[in-house]
C-alpha cells in the first residue's frame, strides 16, 4: 500500500508551492528532451525560469482541440508522450479521439487520496462501475482503490442485472461509478428483492451529483462524495467530509498537480474566487502536459478546508468553458473577444451578449474600462466587426458590474415555438 493516505495533507501551502516549483524547471527540461511534440509546443520559452505561478502563466495554454489536432497530425500521441514509457504500459483512447497513456506506479492517477477522503479504508470492498473499455476511467479508480489496500470488483458499465447479482454476493462497502448508475442499481435491487445493504460509501464522477440525489443516498445509509477527474490527469480534486461525515464545500486539489483558473479564451489567470477555465500542469514524466486547458469551469475557494487539508480548493465542476456560439451563421469564439480587448488597452473586461432582435440574431459587447480612460465605442465596434465578421453594438458598463461567472459569451437567445 502506498504510504501517507492515512494522514491529512496539512503541509504549509507556501512550502508545498515552493517544492513543486523548485523541481518544475528540471522536470520541464527532461520532458522536452523526451517528448518532441511538447518541445515544439514550448519552443522559444526559457523553461529554466518557470519557478513560480507568474512565470508559468507566461507559457501558452494547450487546449484539447489543439492537442487533438497535434495528435492527428502525428498519431497517436502527437509527440507528447515519452516513448520509453510505452514499454509495458496501457494506452487509452478517449472521445475526440484523444490518446492517453497510463503513468508509472501503483496509483498513477492519484485516486487513492479521494477514496480515503470519502471515508474508505484498507480492506474495504469496492464495486467499480466505471468503464474499463478504451478509456482509462475504470483503471483510474481501480488502481487508486487497490493502492489504498481495497479489493476491487471490475464491474464496468451496463449489465445491470448481473452487476446487482454480483454486488449482492460480493457485499461491497463502496460504490465507484457515475452518480446516476448507483440509483439504477439500487432500484433494480429493490425490484428484484436483492440485498445491497452492504454499501456505505460512494465515490462518484463523470456526471452531476444533484443535492436531491445525494440526500436520497444518505437516506439509504450511503454517503456519496464526488471527485473531479479527467483522462489526462486522473483525479484533479476531491470532496472531503466534516466530523459528521457530511461533505464539505468545494474540492481539495490533488497533490503534485498545479491548477490555475484562467479567463476563457485567454491564457491569463483570473483573480482568486472568479470563475474561469481549469488549467492543469502535471509532473507526469510519461505524459508531460503543461498548462492543459480542461475546458471545464471552476473557481478557487480562498479559505483552507475545515477538514484540515491545506491544499488549494476549487468549487468543483461549474460547466464548460467552450462558449463558441453561432451568430448570424458565423461562429464567434472567446478567443476573438480576447483579441479585441488586446487591441483596446482601455478595456478591462468584456462580455458579449447574444440575443434576438425579432427574427434576427443581435450582439452587444458590454465592456468595463479602466478608471480614467475614455473609450472610443465607434472604434471598438469596428474592431468587433473585424474580428468576428458580425456587427454589434458596444455598451459601456459600470466598473465591477459585469458578472464574474466565467462567461465571455452569454447566449441569451430565446426561441418561441
Amino acid at each position: 500500500m502506498s504510504p501517507h493516505f492515512d494522514a491529512l495533507e496539512i503541509r504549509d501551502p507556501a512550502e508545498r508551492e515552493r517544492d513543486l516549483f523548485s523541481v518544475l524547471p528540471h522536470f520541464l527540461s527532461g520532458a522536452v528532451a523526451k517528448a518532441e511534440g511538447l518541445a515544439d509546443w514550448l519552443s522559444g520559452y526559457d523553461l529554466s525560469k518557470i519557478v513560480d505561478r507568474a512565470a508559468l502563466a507566461r507559457l501558452p495554454v494547450l487546449r484539447k482541440p489543439e492537442l487533438l489536432e497535434l495528435q492527428q497530425a502525428k498519431p497517436p500521441f502527437g509527440g507528447f508522450v515519452d516513448p520509453d514509457a510505452l514499454e509495458g504500459a496501457r494506452v487509452f483512447m478517449s472521445p475526440g479521439p484523444i490518446w492517453e497513456i497510463q503513468g508509472a506506479g501503483a496509483d498513477p492517477w492519484q485516486a487513492a487520496r479521494a477514496f480515503f477522503a470519502a471515508g474508505v479504508r484498507p480492506g474495504a470492498r469496492v464495486h467499480n462501475a466505471f468503464a474499463y473499455h478504451m478509456t482509462p476511467g475504470g483503471f483510474v479508480l481501480d488502481m487508486g482503490a487497490r493502492a489504498l489496500g481495497c479489493s476491487v470488483f471490475p464491474a464496468g458499465t451496463g449489465n445491470t442485472d448481473m452487476q446487482v447479482e454480483a454486488a449482492e454476493a460480493f457485499r461491497p462497502d463502496v460504490y465507484a461509478g457515475t452518480p446516476d448508475f448507483l440509483k439504477i442499481m439500487l432500484e433494480r435491487a429493490d425490484r428484484d428483492g436483492r440485498d445491497l445493504s452492504s454499501l456505505r460509501i460512494g465515490l462518484v464522477s463523470g456526471g452531476a451529483l444533484f443535492p436531491s440525489l445525494r440526500e436520497e443516498y444518505r437516506a439509504r445509509g450511503i454517503n456519496v462524495l464526488q471527485c473531479y477527474a479527467t483522462a489526462e490527469f486522473g483525479v484533479i480534486a476531491y470532496e472531503t467530509t466534516g466530523p459528521d461525515g457530511a461533505p464539505l464545500p468545494g474540492m481539495v486539489v490533488n497533490e503534485n498537480l498545479i491548477v490555475e483558473i484562467v479567463r476563457p479564451g485567454t491564457d491569463d489567470p483570473v483573480p482568486e474566487g472568479e470563475v474561469g477555465e481549469v488549467v492543469v500542469t502535471s509532473l507526469n514524466p510519461a505524459y508531460p502536459l503543461v498548462r492543459l486547458g480542461t475546458g471545464d469551469l471552476s473557481a478557487v475557494l480562498p479559505e483552507k478546508s475545515p477538514c484540515g487539508r491545506t491544499n488549494m480548493r476549487i468549487r468543483g465542476w461549474m460547466g464548460r468553458a467552450d462558449q463558441r456560439t453561432k451568430v448570424k451563421g458565423m461562429f464567434v469564439d472567446p478567443k476573438q473577444i480576447a483579441e479585441l480587448t488586446r487591441r483596446h488597452g482601455e478595456i478591462e473586461r468584456a462580455r458579449l451578449v447574444v440575443t434576438r432582435d425579432g427574427a434576427s440574431d443581435a450582439m452587444a459587447l458590454h465592456v468595463e474600462t479602466f478608471t480614467g480612460t475614455a473609450p472610443d465605442t465607434t472604434a471598438i465596434e469596428t474592431t468587433l466587426r473585424e474580428v468576428t465578421r458580425v456587427g454589434g453594438r458596444v455598451v459601456l458598463a459600470e466598473p465591477g458590474s459585469l458578472p464574474r461567472d466565467g462567461k465571455v459569451i452569454a447566449d441569451e437567445r430565446e426561441y418561441s415555438d
